[in-house]
């Protein structure tokens, strides 16, 4: 049947000409907004850092904007104090801000971005230019841990926290601490340690775990809050302290943490049948396990956690921590490995020149590139070397043999340019057998200790001093040691001459434009302590 006007009325009702109308309304606005575009102003949406502590292994963080800005615009507002130099660089609405050298530890930072626009405003438009935004973040305490030798300290680990200005005995008065290494998030360190009143102490070490207390889990909007103790984790307590290995059929030598922390590497010896030695390892608390890889030297796990460096025979071999790997590379240049660059692009290895009339040493610097570049000689030791954050400096403990018929080694702390190979003579230090370092995990100063060993009849070796900063270290030096300590003899140096006492010194770390170090005086710390380390 055709359609008559009546029927065409009869389909058209109101809810038809509301909708006509909302459909109008719409695209007018619509065509409004094509035209003007949008005048809200673009915020962020994201920053990575917000609220966070952050470390040396934070290299850059991210802002994420609710639209695509111009760029000029942002990174021209972009105000983050105290100031962090960086580099910026983009993708779609994200931009990533990657810092030159690390963030400096124990600093509160705050970042402040306004007026920035996004790409399509016109830039004197100033409803669509960003209000101001505000965002905090922090970075770790600045912190170390070191051995007492004094009084109650006296063969215990000692935390020292800058930053808080808090100082806390971290294991028990019964151990006696042979040597320590910290977890890569400075919440526990791996120790070994033997019974104070155990006669064979330094043959019956075990290894242990403590907690340090530092949790990097508390928000940089509240550094200050503190926990009451029954909520508070024990994980987060200081001084909670496991037995890792034991040593009820095995003597416990050397050993490292890799530097992800799951992983522990021991060098064990049989205590019943002594040609049963090896190296063993123990991963993410599984049992401990021996090494299918020929009896080495000294070892060093590299920094990505999956290769072992590790003297064998006349050379360094680079072995998998997979049980099933086979050998990676052979290095028959070199004897030790002494530290690696934080992202293992190099080494600092030492080569021994064999020549029967004059015997010496020499620091390599050992690319994964296959460069291998001479650095220094010396006629004495080469102690340790450790790299900055940003990989432009060595530094390094050496000695060189005064001339004379009694052989005497004199210590200098140095830095040695990597670009240039240029060497700076930081520091002469006093005469001593056994000296440490440790560089900060920010670069920004070196802890060093100056060891007062046991007088015996004719020892000479602690009463020289080089220089102004030598002098000053031996003047505050105490011969006065812990009835603890000596009367046993568990403190002992690397060479296992007693220990009467050692003082820590710090070294402040100054660049110029070229990246070179600059020569400074060193600080003395009113801290009785030896081998200090810096939490990372």
């Amino acid at each position: 049947m055709a359609n008559s006007p009546g029927n065409s009325r009869k389909w058209f009702y109101p809810i038809d000409s509301t909708a006509w109308i909302l459909i109008l309304v719409l695209s007018l606005v619509i065509g409004i907004l094509v035209v003007k575009g949008d005048r809200t102003a673009p915020r962020i949406r994201d920053f990575t850092w917000e609220n966070r502590q952050v470390g040396t292994e934070d290299a850059a963080f991210m802002l994420t904007f609710s639209r695509p800005m111009d760029h000029a615009s942002v990174e021209n507002n972009l105000q983050i104090k105290p100031d962090l130099p960086g580099k910026t660089s983009w993708a779609g609405r994200r931009m990533a801000y990657t810092l030159d050298a690390p963030a400096p530890y124990g600093e509160n930072f705050e970042l402040k971005l306004q007026g920035a626009r996004d790409r399509f405003s016109p830039p004197d438009d100033v409803q669509t230019q960003m209000q101001l935004y505000t965002g905090q973040f922090k970075t770790r305490d600045r912190a170390f841990v070191y051995l007492g030798v004094e009084g109650n300290e006296a063969g215990r680990l000692v935390l020292q926290n800058l930053t808080q200005q808090q100082q806390q005995i971290l294991t028990p008065e019964n151990l006696v601490v042979m040597d320590f290494k910290p977890y890569p998030e400075g919440d526990r360190l791996l120790f070994s340690a033997s019974d104070r009143t155990d006669a064979k102490a330094l043959l019956n070490q075990q290894i242990y775990t403590v907690t340090t207390g530092i949790s990097l889990k508390q928000s940089a909007s509240d550094p200050g809050e503190k926990k009451s103790a029954p909520s508070t984790p024990a994980a987060t307590l200081p001084g909670v302290v496991n037995l890792v290995l034991d040593n009820k059929e095995y003597q416990n030598l050397k050993f490292d943490l890799s530097p992800n922390g799951k992983i522990v590497i021991v060098q064990r010896i049989n205590q019943k049948n002594p040609a049963d030695s090896g190296i063993w390892m123990i991963k993410d608390g599984a049992p401990p396990q021996p090494m299918k890889t020929a009896s080495g030297g000294d070892f060093l796990i590299a920094p990505d956690s999956t290769s072992l460096a590790m003297s064998q025979g006349q050379g360094m071999a680079i072995l998998p921590l997979d049980p099933d790997g086979q050998r990676l590379d052979f290095l028959p240049k070199f004897g030790v490995a002494l530290s690696f660059a934080n992202d293992g692009s190099a080494a600092a290895m030492v080569k021994f020149n064999r020549d029967p009339t004059n015997p010496t040493r020499s620091l390599f610097l050992v690319t994964n590139q296959g460069v291998e570049k001479e650095l220094l000689k010396t006629d004495g030791s080469i102690i340790s070397a450790e790299f900055d954050p940003i990989r432009k400096n060595l530094y390094c403990l050496v000695t060189k043999r005064l001339p004379g018929e009694e052989y005497i080694e004199e210590p200098y702390l140095i830095a040695i340019n990597l670009d240039t190979a240029k060497r700076v003579d930081l520091l002469r230090l006093p005469i001593q057998r056994d000296i440490q370092m440790s560089l900060a995990p920010d670069g920004l100063g070196i802890l060093f200790d100056q060891v007062v060993a046991e007088k015996k009849g004719g020892d000479k070796a602690s009463d020289k001093a080089s220089d102004k900063a030598s002098d000053k270290a031996s003047d505050k030096a105490s011969d006065k040691a812990s009835d603890k300590a000596t009367q046993s003899g568990l403190i002992r140096g690397s060479d296992g001459s007693a220990i009467a006492s050692s003082r820590l010194w710090f070294f402040p770390i100054l660049l110029n434009e070229a990246h070179l170090t600059l020569p400074a005086e060193p600080q003395a710390l009113d801290l009785p302590g030896l081998r200090p380390r810096w939490l990372p």
